[in-house]
């Protein structure tokens, strides 16, 4: 078995899990996430724990049972703190602002940019160069910052566009003469 599996995932209290065949879903303070359960692996809710085990001595049980009681760590960290991805904008008139549903972006293309703002998302911009995207589902909330991000990445010559506040650019000099 998966060493990671080999550690049951500890369930705060005031989260409520459901498994049922196939489907486990856990619902808390900040949502409700859901997903399937693959056959080689068997999930067991006991009391506060969630325990992962294999169905049979398969190398692809033991690596779907690590993955599966990570994703399920996820979704209950998820459930109860979400998960957050800070972005900056570096460029001389780049800005972003929500409004209503839609993230509206300025980045030096001739039209404005509008990125919809998918269900279980939110997106707050602190300041006009910030953006932190929030959300229950670690997967979701990384997706749209990568879409984001993929309007205008980072050169590496000024360093201009969007990028993950952790993020480091490697700097090129410029041509020589």
């Amino acid at each position: 078995m998966s060493r990671i599996a080999k550690y049951p995932v500890t369930v705060p209290s005031g989260v409520e899990v459901k498994l049922t065949e196939g489907l486990l879903s856990i619902k808390g303070p900040k949502g409700r996430l859901e997903t399937n359960v693959h056959p080689k692996v068997k999930l067991s809710h006991e009391g506060q724990l969630i325990k992962v085990a294999t169905n049979d001595d398969s190398t692809f049980a033991d690596a779907m049972s690590g993955t599966t009681r990570a994703l399920v760590n996820n979704m209950v960290l998820g459930v109860t703190k979400g998960f957050e991805k800070r972005m900056s904008i570096i460029g001389v008139g780049y800005r972003a602002a929500v409004q209503g549903k839609s993230l509206n972006l300025t980045l030096g293309y001739s039209h404005p940019v509008v990125y919809p703002i998918p269900e279980g998302i939110t997106i707050e911009t602190p300041s006009q160069t910030e953006i932190v995207v929030k959300g229950a589902d670690k997967q979701k909330v990384g997706q749209v910052a990568a879409d984001i991000r993929s309007y205008r990445e980072p050169e590496p010559y000024k360093g201009k566009g969007v990028r993950y506040s952790d993020e480091h650019v490697a700097r090129k000099e410029a041509k020589k003469k």
